[in-house]
């Protein structure tokens, strides 16, 4: 499949029906925009993109406008127009839970799709990956790290560890070196995402200037508020086959406000973990229950269900007061930080 701003004569054989995709157009010739979507799969995708990710508008927008380039540049090569291939590096900020690491990998399918990467295949990386111990730990490291994502997208998670200014001692910034030297010299074939908290990053990037002009793209992942976080939970119960009683639902929507106010919430990840919990009170009340069981029995989540959690307990646990001009429920603080959440 031919990458964006590349001719028909360096161009691999496809594996698919994309020969069309390939043959060098007329200049009089005219091409439907809409077939070419559907025969590369991106309306799949990004019909997918809507169906899995709540909210997010901004992020799936900047999708969009991605997929559209490339796509343009695929044709502009069949008709010979010259288009140089776009750095496609990025930043994904927000706080936790908020889909950074899934879009990623939409994003890794996406290119592939598009012909960008070889592959499209996702790596997950931390500090803790990439920056060795001792003198020469750190470039082997990295470098592997960096092979096993060649084709495909490197997500780095809070980035900002790897500069650690106020040690003189530590190699993570040996290893930034080794990142910026392979965004460079591979950037038509890997993708180099970076994630973490915006006013960090904004600190890293300030600290790092090279490797702020090799990001292109800038993208923020804006905190979920309490729809959003209801649509996802009711996304979830659905897919395990289980069902609100109506008490439940009241309950679950008063346990979310609540939740989002306390410290270590972690957007879509707590809902996830709270969904769990769910489902370990409900099976603990059946069983203490004993008897006969009902497929509805087993598919219900009642409102003692949701309300046995210690969010709705004796008051202990510290609330963080709501946003200025947000009364009632509020969207969570981007900054919080801390432990993984434990919360029941």
């Amino acid at each position: 499949m031919p990458r964006p701003g590349a001719g028909p004569a360096g161009a691999e054989p496809a594996a698919d029906g994309a020969d069309a995709a390939r043959e060098q157009l007329p200049a009089d010739a005219l091409v439907d925009l809409d077939e070419e979507g559907k025969a590369l799969q991106i309306s799949g995708l990004l019909e997918r993109l809507d169906a899995e990710f709540v909210g997010l508008t901004p992020v799936k927008e900047r999708v969009r406008e991605v997929a559209a380039l490339l796509l343009v540049d695929r044709l502009r090569a069949r008709y010979a127009l010259s288009s140089s291939r776009p750095s496609l590096h990025m930043c994904f900020t927000g706080s936790p839970g908020t889909g950074k690491t899934t879009m990623a990998m939409h994003m890794g399918e996406l290119l592939h799709e598009l012909g960008y990467l070889r592959k499209g295949q996702l790596v997950t990386a931390t500090r803790d990956d990439l920056v060795g111990q001792y003198v020469g730990h750190t470039a082997p490291k990295t470098k592997e790290v960096l092979k096993r994502a060649m084709g495909g997208v490197l997500l780095i998670d809070e980035a900002y560890y790897l500069y650690r200014p106020d040690n003189e001692r530590d190699y993570g910034q040996e290893a930034i070196e080794i990142l910026l030297q392979f965004m460079e010299a591979h950037r038509d074939d890997l993708v180099v995402i970076l994630a973490g908290y915006k006013d960090r990053m904004d600190v890293f990037f300030r600290s790092n200037p090279g490797m702020a002009s090799r990001i292109g793209h800038h993208i923020d992942f804006p905190d979920f508020d309490v729809g959003d976080l209801m649509q996802i939970a009711e996304r979830l119960l659905e897919q395990e086959e289980y069902r609100l009683s109506p008490g439940a639902a009241v309950a679950l929507r008063e346990y979310v406000g609540l939740r989002m106010r306390q410290p270590r919430f972690a957007g879509a990840r707590s809902i996830r973990n709270a969904i769990d919990r769910l489902r370990l009170r409900q099976a603990g009340r059946l069983v203490a229950a004993g008897g006969q069981v009902s497929r509805a029995d087993l598919v219900e989540i009642t409102e003692a269900d949701v309300r046995g959690s210690r969010v709705f307990g004796d008051g202990t646990q510290p609330i963080l007061p709501a946003r200025p001009g947000e009364p009632g429920l509020p969207v969570y603080p981007a900054l919080l930080v801390g432990p993984p959440d434990q919360s029941a």
